[in-house]
């Protein structure tokens, strides 16, 4: 059977949720997912809801769950670099299947049961905008999150 163009995409995803599972070694309610594309530039972050607090990816050691997470500085970065690498991967995907690659990527796991919830975008999100960086619309993102989620 050929794979198609939305196999290999959902097989880059996959991949992303994977390395964010091995980084808290599957112990976690959720990992939020977050990559931007725009103007040729990757950007990808995450974060994590365990034992029912939002936590950035340095922050997970505060979960107050008894794990003790290897949060070292090598490993967040390689964590962070994977994921910029499945996202260049997934942006020349879009190119050599002439599809529109999206400029945001929010993706939700339920570490729990398995499931996976993504929005997209294609519009400009910052890179159109004065004084505004990747960075910023994750940590939009997070407070968004986590505020909401009391």
């Amino acid at each position: 059977m050929t794979r198609t163009f939305e196999d290999y995409f959902s097989e880059l995803q996959a991949d992303m949720v994977s390395i964010g599972l091995e980084y808290i070694n599957n112990k976690a309610d959720y990992i939020y997912i977050y990559s931007a594309c725009e103007n040729n530039m990757f950007s990808f972050d995450l974060f994590y809801k365990i034992n029912g607090k939002f936590l950035r990816i340095h922050k997970v050691n505060d979960a107050g769950n008894g794990v003790n997470y290897n949060v070292s500085m090598n490993r967040m970065m390689k964590v962070l670099e994977i994921g910029v690498d499945d996202l260049e991967k997934i942006y020349n995907l879009c190119k050599s299947h002439n599809r529109e690659m999206p400029t945001e990527m929010k993706m939700v796991y339920n570490v729990q049961t398995g499931s996976f919830e993504a929005k997209y975008c294609y519009d400009l999100q910052y890179s159109n905008k004065e004084n505004l960086i990747s960075d910023d619309i994750f940590d939009q993102w997070f407070d968004e999150v986590a505020n909401n989620n009391d």
